[in-house]
């Protein structure tokens, strides 16, 4: 069984990223049982990573509601923008069990506006960020919507269709069908 933290994306460049290798690694502002919690089992797929972290109760229960286990269990690869239960905590009061009980098509285009086409790795999307500009690095999600990548506040910053943003707090979290990282906001499509 290999376990693998996550490499901390506040490290600031791509070059100290890959120089941390494959060694567990601790993002000092997560909270330690997160880090503990966020390891890859041989032959787990994003869903378990996710189903085996308490703090992601509320994204697996939304993922449940809206039908999207299934997909996300799949072959892949994906990367997964994946909110915390605090990042759902601020949403307005009632957003998601109305969305997890009348609105999972709603439910199932937010979640899928956080889901990428294949594995990208916190240094490769440091480094597309920095080749892209002023403007950002351009990512199309698997709902067909595109968020916006840039370097801020010493790290990679989302960028929604509404302009609201989140921050990645903890990167390369490997499943057998892909990679997470973590942000501490819910993304919205238009």
């Amino acid at each position: 069984m290999t376990k693998r933290f996550m490499l901390p994306l506040l490290l600031g460049t791509a070059l100290t990223l890959s120089a941390c290798g494959n060694d567990a690694a601790e993002d000092t502002t997560m909270d330690d049982g997160m880090a503990d919690t966020m390891t890859m089992e041989e032959g787990n797929t994003i869903v378990d990573v996710a189903s085996g972290n308490p703090d992601f109760s509320t994204l697996v229960a939304a993922v449940q509601a809206a039908g999207l286990v299934e997909t996300l269990n799949g072959d892949g690869p994906y990367t997964v923008f994946a909110p915390t239960n605090a990042a759902f905590d601020k949403l307005p009061d009632g957003t998601v069990e109305t969305l997890t009980t009348t609105e999972t098509q709603q439910l199932s285009s937010i979640l899928t506006y956080h889901v990428v086409s294949g594995e990208v790795m916190a240094a490769d999307l440091i480094a597309a960020i920095q080749g892209a500009g002023d403007e950002g690095y351009a990512i199309t999600t698997v709902n067909g919507a595109t968020l916006t990548a840039m370097m801020a506040e010493g790290g990679v910053q989302l960028t929604d269709a509404a302009g609201n943003t989140a921050m990645v707090t903890m990167t390369d979290v490997d499943a057998s069908n892909g990679v997470v990282h973590v942000i501490d906001t819910v993304l919205m499509p238009e």
